[in-house]
Parts: C-alpha cells; sequence; structure tokens
C-alpha cells in the first residue's frame, strides 16, 4: 500500500463548507472557537474563494457561496475545555439555541445554530 503524504496541519478528512459571508465566518470560528486563520485566497475583492481556519489541529475550509456554488452547510461536533462557557460565546455571536447545555453520557453538551447555517455540537468530556 502506497504511503498518504498528507500536508502538514491537514487531515485526511476534512469539512468543506460554502456559506454567504465567509469573512464573517472566519470572524465567528475565532471569536467562539478560538481558530486561527491558515489561508485565504479572494475570487474578488469581496468574495473568499477558498479560505481554511484550525481549531486546534483540525482544518475547516469554506468558501462564499455563488450563484455556480450554492450554500452547502454542515452539522459538526467540537470538543472545548467548557461547553457552558462556549455555548455562551456562539449566542453572544450571533448563534440560535438548539439545545442547551446539560450533562450527557459522553460529557457535558449544547448544540447551535450559526449565522451561517451549520449546526456545532458543543462538547467537554
Amino acid at each position: 500500500m502506497a504511503t498518504l503524504n498528507i500536508p502538514e496541519n491537514y487531515q485526511a478528512v476534512m469539512p468543506y463548507l460554502i456559506v454567504k459571508n465567509a469573512g464573517r465566518f472566519i470572524r465567528f470560528t475565532q471569536d467562539v472557537f478560538g481558530a486561527t486563520e491558515q489561508f485565504k485566497t479572494m475570487r474578488d475583492e469581496h468574495t473568499i474563494m477558498h479560505a481554511e481556519v484550525n481549531i486546534n489541529g483540525s482544518t475547516i475550509m469554506f468558501a462564499d457561496c455563488t450563484d455556480t456554488y450554492q450554500q452547502q452547510n454542515a452539522g459538526m461536533f467540537i470538543y472545548v475545555e467548557s461547553c457552558d462557557a462556549t455555548y455562551q460565546k456562539a449566542l453572544d455571536n450571533g448563534a440560535e439555541s438548539i439545545m442547551p447545555p446539560a450533562n450527557q453520557s459522553y460529557g457535558r453538551s449544547a448544540g447551535v445554530k450559526d449565522p451561517f447555517g451549520n449546526t456545532w455540537w458543543i462538547t467537554n468530556p
């Protein structure tokens, strides 16, 4: 079997989202999850053609939606230090609650829908 040479800071599987207002999506992930911007290239002055953020070693790729590439959202599960604090940060940054923080068999968990249509299941183990 051939060796798979995945570039540094990438994983074998990464979500690729197409969102409305990708620039604001970057800020949301930074403010709520402490993301760092890894890469961004613009289609024009206002439209992101491709961008990447990294959250604790996991890369999310995304772009602005266009007439050709319609919005495509996802549901994501994310481990955090504090479910309650991250849930509140998400709400403070425009997310809506799907499920308030509660103790589950796998940890403390909550659900939010971000302003871009993605669902985040926020969990601290």
